[in-house]
């Protein structure tokens, strides 16, 4: 079983080794796109760096729809090319690369015209199910079903009778975003990848017009390290721009962020089998399936304040609740909210004025010798765009380099997997743990289990769940400070669990008994338990206040009102 561990031993080791001899790729960027640049490049050979200015997947890669979809909506705007990509890349994450982390949803689309909606509604799902299966990469899914109005609201009771004359019923795929990132780096760690989170880039290094390499500093321990590479990506997502301006010369494009937020409501106010998709008048509301929980959203609004906490307004709370209580029988309120998380798209500046319009498709450039950027893209077609980043580094590098081989190479985790999910009940015998918990360890680790097993059965009291957030072990807190490269409360409740969205108290009656965990893997003392669960509640006040304020701008203003940085 291939693995990796990312605890504070090897975080340490890996910067000291990027320092001390030149690679050949260094990625800047912790997200999806950047993780998968790294895996890409360590994969055909080459020496590779990643680093990361805060958490891995701490910026728009923890906050999307947490779905991998071909994008329905693109192919009302005729753009085929980008559906049949996506769809090949579902297929692809479901079937052989990520089955353990990438699994199907169902989705109902209410028809509120007879006629002519079905026909066209119909048709474009029609086309969407056939290019997925013409690619091969699409059969692990049902195709689309016609239902009329009684047999959709057998499936999904909480619609109004008046909201739907029928539906359609059709599948995509959907993954934990955050968890999927660090699987990534994980990866790219197993193949020899050095990576390093909490590293941030204030500089590259030049000679003369030629970028060498980046000055990188290390936020938790201090100090300034100088990392050559023959090849730099930007990988920056929304950051692109700043990053850019560290090399002192305009970029050949520009990012504009678009901000999306997500409410997330208890499994029990929505009665439904099956997630929802509906319209709006600028773009798509969808109530998906989250284990005992439904993520809505999302909004699409320019964004131009703060990139790094991009903060929901009390406006856009009111405008998810308003669209989806169009359609419910039994509205939703602001007191049936238990979360509420807000991420920046990375698009692409064009002609268009509405963020709603500019393009989903990713561009790859070189602005100067020696520094790759990549930048734009969904979050389903990473891959392919990890892929064309490299692509366009390999042809500056003097060498010969292998092609691609992402496509057949499946991420920790996923080898063993459905053995494991077939022997989940004999798992549960020999362990003492009940078989949905061991469903849930095999559906958020894959054969990685083990390892959290091995933790159990050296410490027994690490198989009870989180006195204040039953569905998570504490095994789970340890394992990931040791292993996924935690490094602080907010990444451990935020990224590797989901505790900070999925409970009323946001995390708060959590963070001491987490903290209190982590301590013995990363060395802190009660000072800095202290100052990690003092940060955290702070944090939450300050999201809380933002989500009262009536716009963007005094969202904000209250967002930055908690520190960013726990000091060490």
């Amino acid at each position: 079983m291939r693995t990796a561990t990312l605890g504070p031993a090897q975080r340490a080791e890996a910067l000291a080794a990027m320092a001390e001899r030149e690679l050949d790729v260094l990625v800047v960027g912790g997200g999806v796109v950047g993780a998968g640049t790294a895996l890409d490049a360590v994969t055909r050979g080459l020496s590779t760096g990643l680093v990361e200015a805060r958490d891995w997947a701490s910026g728009t890669s923890s906050r999307s729809s947490k779905l991998i979809h071909g994008g329905l909506r693109y192919l009302e705007m005729l753009d085929f090319a980008l559906v049949r990509e996506a769809l090949k890349e579902r297929g692809l994450l479901l079937e052989r690369l990520a089955p353990h982390l990438v699994k199907p949803v169902p989705f109902l689309y209410p028809l509120q015209h007879k006629g002519w909606e079905r026909v066209y509604a119909g048709s474009g799902v029609a086309l969407y199910d056939a290019m997925s299966m013409a690619r091969g990469h699409g059969r692990g899914l049902p195709v689309h079903r016609h239902l009329t109005r009684r047999h959709a609201l057998r499936v999904a009771p909480c619609l109004k009778k008046d909201a739907l004359v029928g539906a359609l019923q059709y599948y995509d795929a959907q993954m934990d975003d955050a968890r999927f990132v660090a699987t990534l780096v994980r990866t790219a760690a197993s193949y020899g990848a050095k990576v390093a989170n909490r590293a941030r880039v204030t500089g590259f290094l030049r000679e003369g017009e030629r970028v060498v390499g980046a000055r990188v500093q290390d936020v938790e321990a201090g100090g300034e390290y100088e990392i050559r590479a023959r090849q730099v990506v930007n990988a920056t997502g929304v950051w692109t721009d700043d990053t850019q301006a560290l090399v002192g010369e305009r970029g050949q494009f520009h990012v504009r962020a678009s901000k999306g937020i997500h409410l997330v409501v208890p499994k029990d106010r929505i009665h439904s089998t099956t997630g929802l998709i509906l319209r709006t008048e600028k773009s798509v509301l969808f109530v998906i399936p989250w284990g005992r929980h439904w993520i809505v959203g999302t909004t699409d609004t320019e964004w131009d304040l703060d990139k790094a906490h991009p903060a929901a307004s009390s406006a856009d709370i009111d405008y998810l609740l308003e669209h989806v209580n169009s359609v419910l029988a039994v509205p939703l309120g602001r007191d049936d909210v238990e979360g509420v998380y807000a991420g920046l798209r990375p698009l692409l500046a064009g002609e268009s004025d509405a963020t709603s319009k500019l393009s989903r498709e990713h561009t790859v450039a070189h602005p100067v010798p020696g520094l790759v950027v990549v930048a734009g893209g969904k979050y389903t077609t990473y891959r392919v765009m990890a892929k064309d980043a490299v692509d366009e580094a390999v042809h500056a590098l003097d060498m010969r380099v292998a092609d691609c081989v992402t496509e057949e190479t499946p991420l920790i985790g996923a080898e063993g997997y459905q053995a494991l999910w077939n022997a989940r009940a004999r798992i549960a015998a020999r362990t003492g743990l009940h078989v949905v918990r061991v469903e849930h360890l095999l559906n958020r680790y894959g054969s990685l289990t083990e390892e959290l097993l091995d933790l159990v059965a050296a410490d027994p009291s690490l198989g009870e769940p989180l006195h204040a957030a039953d569905d998570y072990l504490r095994a789970e807190v340890v394992y990931a400070a040791s292993h996924e490269g935690a490094r602080h409360l907010d990444d451990v409740l935020t990224r590797r669990t989901r505790i900070s969205i999925e409970t009323f108290d946001r995390g708060t009656r959590s963070a001491r008994e987490a903290a209190e965990l982590m301590a013995p893997v990363l060395g802190w003392d009660k000072g800095q338990i202290e100052r990690e669960v003092e940060h955290y509640e702070k944090r939450v006040e300050a999201e809380r206040e933002s989500q009262l304020q009536p716009d963007d701008l005094t969202a904000d203003a209250a967002r930055l009102g908690a520190p960013d940085i726990v000091p060490l």
